[in-house]
């Protein structure tokens, strides 16, 4: 559902940062979504400045560290922000918002409308049978 002219979006979660606000302010200036939807984007936004501060991290301290046994190996922030890019990239695909690429495909009317279905999040898939 698009957003009603006049209407004025909620607030952001009081302790979002700069990105954070910056999306759900541009969502909700686009998109009037129901409470479920709602709670989505709320957890967008906080995936959105972890990421931020994760990257704020790994330019201070670098991509690698030094582990105890004196090994180097991945900073564990380059390893959070990877898992933290999966949940916002299955998030985003909940949410069902259009990609650039669809709207302007499809013509001027369309980046006000949201697709009615797209992949939803998906868990790791299993082995099927057994190698025997």
């Amino acid at each position: 559902m698009t957003a009603t002219d006049g209407d004025v979006p909620p607030l952001p979660p009081g302790n979002a940062g700069p990105s954070g606000r910056r999306l759900w302010s541009d969502v909700l200036g686009k998109y009037e979504l129901e409470e479920h939807e709602t709670a989505l984007l709320r957890e967008m936004v906080r995936t959105v400045d972890l990421l931020d501060e994760l990257a704020a991290i790994v330019e201070v301290e670098g991509l690698m560290v030094v582990d105890p046994g004196g090994k180097q190996r991945t900073h564990p922030a380059v390893v959070e922000a990877r898992q933290l890019r999966i949940a916002f990239a299955r998030l985003s695909a909940s949410l069902r918002l259009p990609s650039g690429d669809e709207s302007e495909q499809a013509g001027k009317s369309a980046h006000l409308r949201r697709p009615q279905r797209r992949g939803a999040a998906r868990g790791t898939y299993g082995i099927r049978g057994s190698v025997a």
